[in-house]
């Protein structure tokens, strides 16, 4: 199912094999400390449906960080969580726990938050965030095609 699924997003240019790129994974860093910034004063504002985004979007931008280091590219947060797993060997399901807590408190209106709830994601982020900083500083020139072909492993290439 992955595979299909990944392999489909290849085949319509959603996700690809890119240059490794510093200019762009320094930037989607600096995005990725900006966005958790605004979540913390988004919850110093009682801003918390907002909070809630800005976490997420936080780990989201770290982990297109981690891939544009390595040389891929995807458009779909759902094939960059896949990937995060499939090809780097990194627990998801601190992420995956944010994209589901943002599209319930985004879409959908029977919900309410609670400060403490948007503190606990902001730390969340914070040590999601720790991990893949630390994980691409640790990055040789090696494990960047060792993670490449194991991406072309997944997409069928």
């Amino acid at each position: 199912m992955t595979n299909t699924f990944l392999k489909k997003l290849y085949k319509s240019n959603k996700i690809d094999l890119v240059q490794p790129n510093e200019n762009i994974k320094d930037a989607y860093l600096n995005k990725s400390d900006d966005y958790l910034d605004t979540a913390k004063l988004c919850v110093d504002n009682d801003k918390l449906e907002q909070s809630v985004s800005m976490s997420y979007y936080s780990m989201y931008y770290s982990v297109l960080a981690l891939l544009f280091n390595t040389g891929i590219k995807s458009e779909v947060h759902t094939a960059s969580i896949l990937i995060l797993n499939k090809v780097y060997g990194l627990d998801d399901s601190k992420i995956s726990f944010a994209k589901t807590e943002r599209v319930d408190k985004q879409y959908f209106i029977d919900f309410s938050i609670a400060k403490e709830e948007s503190e606990e994601l902001i730390e969340m982020a914070q040590e999601f965030n720790a991990l893949i900083f630390d994980f691409i500083s640790k990055i040789s020139n090696e494990n960047i095609q060792a993670f490449r072909n194991k991406f072309k492993l997944l997409i069928g290439l």
